[in-house]
């Protein structure tokens, strides 16, 4: 469960923080050559190992190089040395990266990954760059230990298993022996003694910051516990008490302390609720056989290696694209012998890669010098491959409102930031631009969001006779999709206007795997009625698909096994599973204000003149629709997906199997189809894009066919520039979701 949005907190942190946002409107000294970037709120995590936050990653990202780049589409670059041309939007670019990648499929299943590393490399220190920095870091990466946010150990390498196996954290193992335990042969009584009564401390005390917050967001003293927990996502029995609350804080979390107040504090800090945690988070204990060594990581000269991998997983190229930490300075070179299996620290002791947390250092085109004030302060890396970067000083402006981001731009104290695209945003640009979105004061670039809106259906709550697979239930869920699909252009027009647009395929037209309306096969979502016949011809009006649309939605209804009524002309019974009325939950801040309020609404008017009820339940805490969803207690919702670069389904709608376990977010949908399993996993298990797209489009016909996700809308993102003071011609072309603004930074110049 993610709760990394607390929009309430957020709003009343940004009223405790007014003096903050002072720091958007302090002008740098040194201002005339520097570029100033409107970030939010930083967790001063900047490392390539332990950052958690998008705005960090950006941090460090410009301090390091990556092992893999990739072009304006998300495809790898694989000859990044001597450099690929690639035309995009009618532009043939060249992109360079530090190495060669070079891909065998054996015949044995495995994969050999060969890079090669130019050799003229150096840190922004000036320490020559090797294939040892690679090894070093990705050593780090697979510790049995690392607790950051990448999962490069879980790739399928040869030999990673047995290099993890036999080692954790005392955390997790003191954890897992559990309270009672009287085995003390890894840790003392006293450590594990001390260990619970923190953390019983840490889940008691958070319990009590966050009903001590709700309450007083809503200046409510008496707003029991378990209304409190259960505003922020929570469920606790009826008149549970302060405990009931740290117990589900522990059943949601376990060992993982640290995300959990990361994720559910309204205040307070690890250091705050668990001090002393990183004596058991950091300390390594052996239990058992470890291997020395990872057998598939392989360094076959002082500028290339080999890694393995145990069978063909198409996501692995995304995962091996490391930055290339400097050895010497988040490790020691002392420690790093390769033939004798050290890598530049000991195994089970991140101590020096974590003591280098704030301070980020590589080979990218910026050094950090420091952050100060709600400001991270750049200097131009002489070093840095591509050339040095054409400004000298770059400073991340921390800002704490969107306000303050598109004012900043208008007032010149930031010369780039992203603020939300909104309408309010929207306006304010046209006001500052004398009535244009482009015009003397800002320029506006906008790129499709990686991701994507959806109406989500629960096939095992919205189904006939408890059968979610059946026809009768497909259809069902079918009469509903056909209803709501041909709302989706007027709904989403009305909220975003041109910033949006609809969607036929639940997958990201960002990804290249997204069907295009010219490709064989496209359709639009919910288009047919249950004889396969077309419900809308060229030239129809609006109103005239609105009627079509019902018609259709009827034939699916009586398809399912409903009764209608023609002297009625209405439905007046439900097949044995299914009723007459249905809710459909959306997060609108009890206002109506989402992309699909509209769709549901005028849905919810037809439906009733056929006898069919949905009542809509507009959510103030979005965070309740997730714990319904999981306790399956909802038919039909609105939301939103993130992708990631490859289209991988599995996560979303792999149902399991004999040999691998459901995906983690199939919860929502409860869609079980063994044809789509198998897809899912061939799509895996090639690398052949074509071959790829032609399975994945498969896959996305039979989640259509199920009826159980309703693809809305793709809506924009945008960054903004001050016409006045970036030389918009030195800014990074033909912008995409994949290849931001800053993928060619060292060029942009500030006049």
């Amino acid at each position: 469960m993610k709760k990394t949005t607390r929009i309430l907190a957020l709003l009343l942190l940004a009223v405790m923080l007014v003096a903050v946002f002072a720091s958007c409107g302090k002008k740098n000294p040194s201002r005339s050559e520097t570029l100033v970037v409107g970030y939010s709120p930083f967790n001063e995590k900047f490392s390539p190992f332990f950052s958690e936050t998008a705005y960090d990653a950006d941090v460090y990202q410009m301090t390091q190089l990556s092992l893999l780049t990739s072009d304006r589409q998300g495809n790898v670059i694989l000859k990044g040395i001597e450099g690929e041309k690639i035309a995009y939007n009618g532009t043939e670019y060249t992109y360079y990266g530090p190495a060669n990648l070079t891909i065998t499929e054996n015949q044995d299943g495995t994969v050999d990954y060969a890079f090669t590393l130019r050799q003229d490399l150096k840190f922004s220190d000036g320490t020559p760059l090797t294939i040892d920095d690679v090894i070093f870091t990705m050593y780090v990466l697979s510790d049995p230990t690392y607790d950051g946010s990448s999962t490069f150990f879980a790739l399928p390498i040869k030999g990673m298993k047995e290099y993890r196996a036999g080692m954790d954290t005392l955390l997790n193992l003191v954890y897992a022996a559990g309270r009672e335990n009287t085995d003390y042969t890894y840790w003392t009584a006293n450590e594990q003694t001390t260990f619970w009564t923190k953390y019983d401390a840490a889940t008691l005390a958070l319990a009590e910051e966050i009903v001590a917050y709700v309450r007083a967001a809503y200046d409510d003293e008496t707003i029991s516990v378990s209304d409190c927990a259960g505003a922020w996502g929570f469920e606790v029995a009826e008149n549970g008490v302060m405990k009931d609350f740290a117990d589900a804080l522990e059943a949601e979390y376990g060992a993982a302390v640290a995300d959990m107040i990361n994720t559910e504090n309204a205040g307070s800090s690890v250091d705050d609720l668990f001090p002393g945690l990183d004596a058991y988070s950091t300390k390594a204990i052996t239990f058992g056989e470890t291997a020395a060594n990872i057998s598939g990581i392989v360094k076959t000269g002082q500028y290339s290696m080999t890694i393995t991998t145990t069978k063909v997983d198409a996501t692995a190229i995304y995962q091996l694209g490391v930055s290339i930490t400097p050895m010497h300075y988040y490790g020691n070179t002392a420690k790093y012998d390769y033939d004798n299996n050290k890598f530049g620290f000991d195994k089970g002791d991140l101590s020096s890669v974590r003591a280098k947390t704030t301070k980020p250092m590589g080979a990218g085109p910026y050094k950090f010098n420091k952050f100060k004030d709600g400001v991270v302060y750049f200097e131009a890396n002489e070093l840095y491959f591509k050339g040095a970067p054409k400004t000298k000083y770059i400073n991340f402006q921390q800002c704490m409102t969107d306000d303050d981001k598109t004012n900043g731009v208008i007032t010149g104290t930031i010369d780039i930031t992203d603020p939300s695209f909104s309408t309010k945003t929207i306006k304010q640009i046209q006001d500052a631009n004398g009535g244009n979105l482009n015009g003397s004061k800002i320029t506006v670039n906008t790129v499709d969001n990686l991701g994507y809106g959806y109406i989500g259906m629960c096939a095992t709550v919205l189904n006939v006779g408890g059968e979610r697979a059946s026809d009768a239930s497909k259809n069902l869920r079918k009469a509903f999709g056909t209803i709501f699909s041909v709302y989706r252009e007027l709904s989403v027009d009305s909220y975003y206007g041109d910033r949006a647009s609809v969607i036929n395929y639940p997958i990201s037209n960002t990804s290249w795997a997204a069907p295009q309306a010219t490709d064989e096969g496209y359709e639009v979502a919910f288009s047919k009625n249950a004889q396969g016949e077309a419900l809308y011809t060229s030239g129809m009006t609006a109103e005239q698909k609105y009627a079509a649309a019902l018609e259709g939605a009827k034939t699916f209804f009586i398809a399912a096994g409903y009764t209608w009524d023609e002297a009625t002309g209405k439905f007046t019974a439900a097949p044995t599973g299914a009723s007459l009325e249905y809710e459909a939950w959306i997060p609108a801040d009890g206002t109506g204000d989402h992309p699909s309020f509209m769709i549901l609404d005028e849905a919810s008017k037809a439906l009733k003149t056929i006898g069919i009820t949905l009542k809509i339940k507009d959510l103030t805490n979005s965070s309740e629709l997730w714990t319904a969803l999981k306790a399956n207690q909802v038919a039909i919702w609105c939301a939103a997906w993130g992708a990631s670069v490859d289209p991988d389904m599995y996560q979303i709608y792999f149902s399991g199997d004999d040999e691998n376990a459901a995906g983690g977010s199939n919860y929502q949908y409860q869609i079980a189809d063994a044809e789509l399993n198998r897809l899912i996993l061939a799509a895996r298990g090639t690398t052949n894009q074509a071959s790829r797209k032609a399975m994945y489009k498969q896959c996305l016909d039979i989640i259509i066919d199920w009826a159980v996700e309703i693809p809305t809308y793709q809506r924009q993102n945008a960054i903004i520039f001050s016409t006045e003071r970036v030389n918009l011609d030195s800014v990074t072309p033909d912008i995409t979701t994949f290849y931001g603004w800053m993928a060619k930074i060292e060029n942009t110049v500030r006049k």
